[in-house]
């Protein structure tokens, strides 16, 4: 018998656990119990649906490179080194997950739009410009996406034991060689983690990208967008099988790394 579960579970802990399990699979019945099955394999093959799809995985993807490339390093100096003004950085990273997305699309627009305050030097400067483009959905998903990285890989690393970095120190490891040989390994399930959670979070962005990137067909309509224009139009029965499409390839997707890489022994 395992320690710690055995007994009866108390009412006031049980009650308010099933209303948690009921209130979030309810909806989701919901959304099978309402999808049309008979013309599913009409509506799955009408045009737009696989350029949506394939655009919203192609940028979740690229967006969730991205923020392994920046994340791991900031999470690293935020559990590694102590410097002045961590706190604030740590406080400033989390933003995106409070704010809503609509405001940091806008915010984005300030900042990278043609008249922001780095977009104007990049279209000056290298004729680059993000907003409305591909491009500026991955930045889009990226922005909202990064904290959960961070965070993930953070607690990771604090939960590593150092003893093994310092260890490496002492037979004359450089700190890059320690980060790259031990500590990599040792955190690589927090950073898959925080991959997961990155991705899926990137994938079903609406707000920062409509607002940043607009929502054309083939360029920057991702499955959210296509979700919320079906549903303008209205047809519902067509907005239920796209967000059956996104239900399912997030749950396959996350329950297959989640196999892989995130169940605890």
């Amino acid at each position: 018998m395992t320690p710690g579960r055995s007994g009866r579970v108390p009412v006031a802990l049980l009650l308010p656990a099933v209303a948690a399990v009921v209130f979030l699979v309810v909806p989701l019945v919901g959304l099978l119990a309402r999808t049309p099955w008979a013309s599913l394999p009409q509506r799955l093959t009408a045009p737009g649906v696989l350029t949506a799809l394939r655009l919203s995985m192609l940028t979740a993807t690229l967006a969730t490179l991205l923020c392994v490339a920046l994340g791991v390093p900031l999470a690293w100096l935020l559990a590694r080194v102590d410097f002045p003004g961590r706190r604030l950085v740590r406080a400033l990273i989390t933003v995106p997950l409070v704010l809503p997305p609509v405001v940091g699309g806008i915010a984005l627009l300030l900042a990278l739009g043609r008249r922001g305050l780095l977009g104007s030097w990049l279209d000056t400067t290298f004729g680059i410009t993000l907003p409305f483009t591909t491009a500026g959905v991955v930045v889009a998903e990226s922005f909202v996406a990064l904290p959960f990285l961070v965070i993930a890989v953070e607690g990771a690393l604090r939960g590593s034991d150092t003893r093994y970095e310092e260890a490496a120190a002492t037979l004359g490891a450089t700190r890059w060689t320690a980060f790259t040989h031990v500590t990599l390994p040792l955190v690589a399930p927090g950073i898959a983690a925080g991959a997961v959670l990155c991705w899926a979070r990137a994938l079903g962005e609406f707000g920062a990208t409509i607002t940043f990137a607009g929502n054309y067909p083939g360029i920057t309509q991702t499955m959210p967008l296509a979700v919320y224009q079906t549903m303008e139009s209205g047809d519902l029965d067509g907005a239920v099988v796209l967000s059956l499409v996104l239900l399912a390839v997030s749950v396959t997707i996350l329950t297959a790394l989640r196999d892989r890489w995130l169940t605890a022994p």
